[in-house]
């Protein structure tokens, strides 16, 4: 009798794949969920382009010259594909593939798919029509309910903070701005599916979650009751699940801050007092002619009654310098609201004409030198407002989670409940925890601190 001898199972070397994320957390969010439905074909991910099978780039399209800088990395990855005889799929998603598909797949030939920020969940088949026959390659119809139905329970990744998508799109129509074209109208996610990714996350170890939308506090989906829920009653929720002692939420616009959210920030001790809160110009002319629906009156009665109820709210914003038509008295009305807000951050851009929306085509576009003038002093300001905001917290004892070492020994590196980052020595073995940290000194974009003497309240 002679023995039978198996082969042994030789496993498949894994598939690479290499994405690179452009633009707003909501894009960060897209490629991990990209990442997710790619798994189970056996894509594992790569730090580099050159070791990858599969490359995605995961464009925005609301800087300056966005569809340019997608197509210049794409002639790098054309090199890397025919140096690899053509052995590597290259795909543009993202709202750059929505606006530009066909156009994207005329300029460059390399790119084997387009896919719309609704509709990555086609992925797998996608690749797999390609990979077959080279088929239909742009799939970029709105759809998002098809696209969180389709997504995967499980998502990957480590560590304990995590963004979580609970509205896209936008029905304000700005003049400036091309996210109703890319994104689509507003949608949100019923709140059984969030809560259940909620939990899931809590489940894994996340500790912080930040809720994502184009409108965030447009929220409005489907409920336990089947009718229209809001931001503040899903915060609650959120707030009642356990492991999760954080929450935040962005992109957020001035007419949807309803009166139960504000009061939300004051109930909940896990809803952080840090607000992004886009205003984009001090001046009511420029804002009538961004078409925002609110003024600057608006926007100071809405702060005061947000620091009413959260005293110690750290206000964020978007600026947009330069708008067509905007004069030096514009302007100043701009600084002058700075000056009023008292911003612990903000982020401020030069206006940069985005086709097919109407203040591409507004005369009186303001002069390049002018609007790096007008730039260049907005930041100062916002700059010194943020160091001021830092500085103040020297001598706080401030909760801290920390997220990930530091570069030198037993450092590690947290977050403040106001989004600051939390430099602390000797504190690596209390990544994932949260704990009080003493404020030493504060700086431009950080904050160094020491473990509290209180350190054992550790949670």
């Amino acid at each position: 009798m002679t023995d039978t001898l198996e082969k042994p199972q030789v496993e498949p070397a894994p598939k690479r794949l290499f994405i690179k994320t452009y633009g707003c957390q909501m894009n960060v969010y897209d490629s991990e969920r990209m990442a997710d439905v790619l798994r189970p074909l056996g894509y594992a991910p790569t730090e580099t382009a050159e070791d990858a099978d599969f490359v995605i780039l995961n464009t925005c399209h609301i800087r300056e010259k966005a569809a340019e800088k997608v197509y210049s990395e794409l002639g790098k990855m054309r090199e890397l594909k025919d140096a690899k005889k053509g052995a590597m799929t290259i795909a543009v998603a993202g709202c750059v593939a929505q606006a530009e598909g066909e156009e994207i797949m005329r300029r460059q030939p390399a790119v084997d798919l387009v896919v719309g920020p609704q509709a990555y969940h086609q992925l797998p088949e996608l690749l797999t029509r390609t990979a077959r026959a080279r088929g239909e390659r742009i799939g970029a119809d709105f759809a998002p309910v098809d696209k969180f139905d389709a997504l995967p329970a499980a998502r990957g990744g480590e560590g304990v903070t995590a963004f979580l998508t609970v509205q896209e799109g936008c029905d304000k129509f700005c003049t400036f701005c091309v996210v109703p074209y890319t994104r689509g109208a507003e949608w949100s996610r019923p709140t059984a599916a969030v809560l259940a990714e909620a939990r899931a996350l809590a489940d894994r170890g996340v500790r912080e979650v930040t809720l994502l939308g184009q409108n965030v506090n447009a929220y409005d989906g489907e409920g336990p009751d089947g009718k229209p829920s809001t931001l503040a009653r899903l915060a609650y929720a959120l707030a009642e699940i356990p492991g999760l002692d954080r929450i935040r939420y962005t992109t957020s616009h001035p007419n949807d801050m309803s009166d139960e959210l504000i009061a939300a920030h004051g109930d909940l001790d896990a809803l952080m007092p840090y607000l992004h809160l886009p205003v984009q110009s001090g001046s009511d002319r420029i804002l009538r002619l961004m078409n925002r629906k609110h003024g600057r009156q608006k926007y100071f009665d809405l702060i005061d009654r947000i620091r009413s109820r959260r005293p110690d709210m750290a206000m964020s914003g978007d600026f947009i310098v330069g708008f067509p038509g905007e004069t030096d008295r514009d302007f100043e009305d701009t600084l002058d609201l700075v000056r009023k807000v008292r911003y612990a951050s903000a982020f401020s851009f030069m206006y940069s004409p985005r086709p097919g929306t109407p203040a591409a085509g507004m005369a009186a576009q303001v002069p390049a030198e002018v609007m790096k003038v007008r730039l260049q002093a907005l930041q100062q300001l916002l700059i010194e407002q943020q160091v001021a905001f830092n500085e103040s917290q020297a001598g706080r004892t401030l909760p801290v989670l920390f997220e990930r070492v530091g570069r030198h020994r037993s450092q590690a590196i947290g977050r403040s409940p106001y989004l600051q980052s939390v430099h602390v020595e000797d504190a690596r073995d209390l990544i994932g925890k949260i704990a009080p940290v003493t404020i030493v000194s504060g700086q431009q974009n950080s904050l160094t601190g020491v473990l509290a003497a209180s350190a054992g309240t550790v949670a």
